[in-house]
């Protein structure tokens, strides 16, 4: 629970007393709470300092050369430094700073330093011994910067300004509801969200990783493409020798010269005959491993788990995986609990992953890109990710600055970047809920985007998600895109001008859906319908009518065989915004209560059973030619 900021400064200052300046630093371990990624990763944990600055002086005052405790309290990263405070002040943000002193291990022998930040909200700048290294905007994604001016030895002092305040360009954007309370899609969580390492480097950083299995069919032989990018930190020139090993498969991408500072591209192919094949009933994982090498000597090592599989939208409109149909059912899910906010820990990942695994879901949706580790949990627990970056709700008028479209696109890069190696990733998605009808600047941004996302991976389809209407009708803009993912809550809010609140009319609506894009992927991406209370059937924000609304809506998919899949919004409930209400007429803000878990012990609603009933009835991979999946039994 955040402390008021009456009680807070009597905290820092009794803080300041028990951990005089001058105290020993802390020095990291080899450790990283992840498997994939580079060798020489060392966790920054322990006891952190931070302090808030309400009135933006820090800079001023020269937060980042401070060298004594006073104004400061220890915490532990990840933090979130405003979970617990649910008051529109939090909600909008703020400026808070952290400080971590460190020594670096004395057996190391690297040449170079970096640090990477696994996710920032939003805006950081870093210091390093009083001197800025970086800067940084934007959430959920990691960042590196290397460390100049580092000491050997003694104590370093690590700085990082950080401010959450969002603007209506950011993603997800900053805003005003009609009530005048702050809007952004979910709570503004502001700090150092995920953890912070320390990553030792010895002649090569590497810079960019990529081992693509390509799958022409179910039973074709494969081919992996594996392409590194290797900088060299050295302060001469090196030649550096690259290889690797796929599963039992040895390989080498050969020698190259890298200049000082430079960066040279590495690449090989190879063919991997009856490969087994990952999906989400067999989840096979291929261990990869590369070592980059200066003579004899092994200067860094990168690994991580690889699954050959295929995944693309047939000339029917149908998604396929590995060539068999794709029917899947799925969940949302939030990094997101009433103890940590959204800086949760290895156990909650883990509830997560179980939580959806149990209700029979094979797929899970986020919107934002996830944790590595919960990456790497839906790789090894079969399950797929629909990948999506936070551009959500962001209105035209922002949209239609270049800058912004820019931002955005940058936003799906570096996802791909960050993301592309787990085979657990269904598709990129590059936005949720923008306009419902696109127009000149949403057509703009989903024709650079989905070419971007294509060139950084042909492997994979590129989505959107929009609010589902009727009156919208089709919309030529989304012509580039594979697949359409349709937020629809037909019975739940009433849409505008009431053109959803008759559920009966869910059947004809996905119907008009499919007339449009008949060769893209129809998705729901999103159905659901609060419950916090007993009650009758009939009255909104019940169990039994969150148990109706599941039954009647699966229903409905479930008379549409050339659907490739739905998605209940979702597994577990979150934090929204002051005032939330989500269409129910008891609501208890700022919760959202269309999750199945709820909110803090994470048990389960009743609802959750008629989920994980029809979800396990449903027949999620279809070989061609195969029956069309059975209606499950409920209200149609």
């Amino acid at each position: 629970m955040r402390l008021p900021r009456r009680l807070l400064l009597p905290v820092l200052a009794l803080a300041a007393l028990a951990f005089p300046t001058g105290a020993q630093a802390f020095t990291p371990t080899a450790k990283a709470l992840y498997h994939d990624g580079p060798s020489g990763r060392y966790l920054l944990d322990g006891e952190w300092l931070f302090r808030l600055d309400p009135s933006g002086v820090g800079l001023r005052q020269g937060f980042q050369k401070q060298t004594g405790r006073a104004g400061w309290g220890p915490v532990t990263v990840p933090n979130a430094w405003n979970n617990g405070d649910e008051s529109v002040k939090s909600m909008e943000g703020g400026i808070g700073w952290y400080r971590k002193d460190f020594s670096l291990p004395s057996s190391s022998q690297a040449l170079a330093w970096a640090v990477r930040f696994e996710s920032v909200n939003y805006r950081s700048r870093v210091w390093l011994n009083g001197r800025r290294i970086g800067v940084n905007r934007g959430a959920y994604i990691p960042f590196e910067f290397r460390l100049a001016g580092l000491k050997r030895k003694g104590t370093n002092r690590l700085v990082i300004r950080v401010d959450s305040r969002r603007r209506p360009t950011d993603f997800p954007p900053s805003g005003l509801a009609t009530n005048n309370l702050p809007t952004g899609g979910w709570w503004n969580y502001s700090g150092l969200l995920r953890e912070v390492y320390l990553k030792k480097l010895d002649a090569v950083d590497w810079k960019d990783v990529v081992v693509r299995p390509k799958l022409p069919c179910g039973a074709c032989t494969a081919t992996v493409d594996v392409k590194v990018a290797l900088r060299n930190v050295r302060p001469s020139g090196e030649r550096v020798r690259l290889v690797g090993s796929f599963g039992a498969r040895k390989f080498s991408l050969g020698t190259k010269g890298i200049p000082r500072n430079g960066v040279s591209a590495f690449a090989t192919s190879f063919k991997v005959p009856k490969p087994r094949l990952w999906s989400p009933a067999k989840p096979n994982l291929y261990p990869v491993s590369l070592q980059a090498k200066v003579g004899n000597r092994t200067v860094g090592t990168y690994v991580l788990n690889s699954g050959i599989r295929s995944i693309k939208v047939g000339f029917n409109g149908r998604l396929v995986l590995n060539g068999q149909y794709v029917n899947f059912r799925g969940v949302g899910i939030h990094e997101d609990s009433k103890q940590q906010g959204f800086a949760i820990d290895t156990a909650f990942r883990q509830r997560l992953i179980s939580e959806a695994k149990a209700t029979g879901a094979t797929v899970i949706r986020t919107h934002y890109p996830l944790h590595p580790y919960l990456h790497e949990l839906a790789d090894k627990e079969g399950l797929m990710i629909w990948s999506e970056v936070p551009v959500y709700s962001v209105k035209t008028q922002y949209l239609k600055q270049k800058l912004v479209r820019e931002l955005a696109a940058k936003e799906l890069e570096k996802n791909i970047l960050a993301n592309q190696n787990h085979p657990s990733v269904m598709l990129w998605s590059i936005g949720n809920e923008l306009s419902a009808r696109p127009g000149p600047v949403q057509a703009s941004y989903i024709k650079r985007a989905t070419a971007q996302a294509k060139a950084l991976d042909p492997t994979r389809p590129v989505a959107i998600a929009v609010a589902g209407y009727p009156s919208v009708g089709c919309q030529p803009e989304y012509g580039p895109l594979d697949v359409i993912g349709v937020n629809e809550y037909f019975g739940w809010y009433p849409g505008p001008s009431g053109q959803v609140f008759d559920r009966t009319k869910l059947s004809g609506y996905l119907d008009s859906v499919r007339q449009c894009y008949p060769d893209k992927g129809i998705v729901v991406s999103e159905f659901g319908a609060e419950a916090n209370r007993d009650g009758p059937v009939e009255e909104k924000g019940t169990f039994a009518f969150q148990q109706d609304f599941i039954n009647f809506h699966l229903g409905v998919y479930a008379t549409k065989p050339w659907l490739s899949g739905a998605i209940y919004w979702a597994l577990n409930e979150f934090r929204v915004r002051p005032g939330w209400e989500g269409g129910n007429p008891r609501p208890q803000p700022p919760i959202h209560q269309k999750g199945l878990l709820r909110y803090g012990d994470l048990s389960r609603k009743p609802a959750w059973a008629d989920l994980q009933r029809s979800y396990s009835s449903t027949e999620q991979y279809i070989p061609p030619g195969g029956s069309a999946p059975a209606a499950p039994a409920g209200r149609r």
